[in-house]
């Protein structure tokens, strides 16, 4: 998305180098570019207050001085200071405790979390950033199956069908029912049904409108 406003975390140089010039290839307008949590949350803070709030934070998890949850923290911050700036975890790591804490910040703006290993081309990391810039949630397709795969104690996820699950993981992942209907092969009706079937067995009111997606996923991560 030409002129898209980023701000890049990540306590590789020839990574973060890389990707900024890569970006600002593309058309997008990189900020700031940052080794540490801290430096993060504080530049945002500043380009905030100048009035020029990033779009997209791209954050790496482990970044010093501990090298465990850094990033984690710092993106959890943005979105409780700065709902309005997206947060894209870009990780090697698979931490769904992660993205299941991100997702439940439901005021922030759009959240992704993807794998550096996984990401087949630059094309499909620059989709993702645009769909996060436009408020929507991305997973990578690994980590969503890692989280799938986990044990269920909640019972309106073991009531769902084999169908209903593929269409909630996809869901999970931020797709759209169109997108889910050419994924699947299905019709548009036939999508639609598999969603309210999923809304009905996990017990979630029609009068939560749309939000009604996010409380899906969010049952399935926590389940």
């Amino acid at each position: 998305m030409t002129g898209t406003t980023v701000v890049v975390a990540d306590d590789s140089v020839i990574l973060r180098d890389g990707l900024v010039a890569l970006l600002n290839r593309r058309g997008y307008e990189v900020l700031a570019a940052v080794g540490d949590g801290d430096s993060l949350v504080a530049e945002v803070e500043r380009l905030t207050a100048a009035g020029t709030a990033p779009a997209v934070a791209v954050v790496d998890i482990r970044m010093p001085p501990t090298f465990t949850d850094e990033g984690l923290r710092a993106a959890r911050e943005l979105r409780t200071r700065f709902p309005g700036t997206g947060v894209l975890l870009f990780s090697q790591y698979i931490e769904t405790r992660y993205a299941t804490e991100l997702l439940a910040q439901r005021d922030g703006g759009g959240v992704g979390y993807l794998l550096k290993d996984r990401v087949a081309d630059v094309s499909e990391f620059l989709e993702a950033l645009d769909r996060i810039a436009d408020g929507s949630t991305v997973l990578d397709p690994e980590v969503v199956q890692q989280l799938m795969g986990a044990p269920r104690a909640e019972d309106g996820l073991a009531r769902l069908t084999p169908r209903e699950r593929e269409v909630l993981e996809l869901m999970a992942e931020g797709r759209s029912n169109g997108a889910i209907s050419r994924e699947l092969y299905l019709s548009a009706g036939a999508v639609e049904k598999n969603v309210t079937a999923i809304f009905a067995k996990l017990s979630l009111p029609p009068d939560a409108g749309d939000h009604r997606r996010v409380l899906a996923v969010l049952r399935f991560l926590r389940g």
